[in-house]
């Protein structure tokens, strides 16, 4: 039975990675986490793991889905104190001859699915019984600098930064607060089909403790880690040398791409 002052969180992207990590370490700590993903097994064996957890299978893409989606939570809640819009996928463009229907794919996972969710999770953090529900965006921290091949992933978390910038100021007066997380390299399923160095990688249960320790403050944006924030501020600082070191002249490794997503 869900305990009377327990918090109600819906985390979508939950079934690997982070957001599998995230699930287990906040209904851990007590509260009811409504898991969603598009992997029905993989949800009820993170059930198993953790009766505070509630599997709920979406595709945050899928119109039916997300018009059902309103009916399937208040089955389980009627009210959100927390949302954790976490799903996300990752494509990279190969040139000289990219792929650019990656850029729509991308798009529609990270920044469409996201609104989508934003759209879903509104009416019920209205009725948080929390002094101030709290949205939370998980972007991505190459947001701050560019890097070859990363067009599609990186404008389709940009997106999100500015939407959740936006919200923010909108949602203020309703008292719910929009968080974004920046997370660096978190070793995760669609991490792992990288090719390429990923300085300062950390495990995903160490990211999921550091994201929800600091999302107790209710910050507007939280990037982590801290080292990763400072190498890449030289992209702004030198934006010449930035190239060089991304893009050196030879070659660099081509990318896999697919449509893995951290769901």
């Amino acid at each position: 039975m869900q305990g009377e002052n327990a918090s109600v969180i819906w985390l979508t992207g939950a079934s690997s990675g982070l957001g599998r990590s995230l699930a287990l370490q906040l209904a851990s700590s007590g509260a009811i986490v409504i898991a969603s993903a598009r992997n029905q097994q993989a949800l009820e064996e993170l059930a198993a793991e953790q009766p505070n957890i509630r599997p709920l299978r979406c595709d945050i893409t899928d119109p039916a889905d997300c018009d059902s989606l309103p009916a399937r939570l208040g089955e389980i809640t009627n009210h959100l104190d927390q949302a954790i819009l976490n799903a996300g996928t990752c494509e990279y463009l190969d040139f000289p001859d990219p792929d650019w229907a990656a850029v729509r794919r991308v798009m529609e996972v990270n920044f469409f699915g996201t609104v989508n969710c934003v759209r879903i999770a509104l009416p019920l953090l209205r009725r948080s019984r929390d002094r101030r529900a709290q949205l939370v965006v998980v972007a991505s921290q190459v947001t701050s600098a560019p890097f070859p091949r990363a067009e599609a992933y990186g404008a389709s978390k940009a997106a999100l930064q500015y939407f959740c910038d936006s919200l923010r100021i909108d949602l203020a007066r309703e008292r719910i607060d929009v968080s974004v997380v920046n997370p660096g390299f978190v070793d995760t399923p669609l991490t792992r089909r990288n090719d390429f160095a990923m300085p300062f990688l950390m495990g995903a249960e160490r990211a999921a403790e550091l994201i929800i320790n600091r999302l107790k403050a209710r910050p507007r944006r939280y990037a982590f880690p801290f080292r990763l924030s400072l190498l890449l501020a030289l992209s702004k600082l030198f934006p010449g040398l930035w190239q060089k070191l991304v893009a050196p002249a030879e070659q660099y490794p081509k990318a896999r791409t697919g449509e893995g997503v951290d769901s």
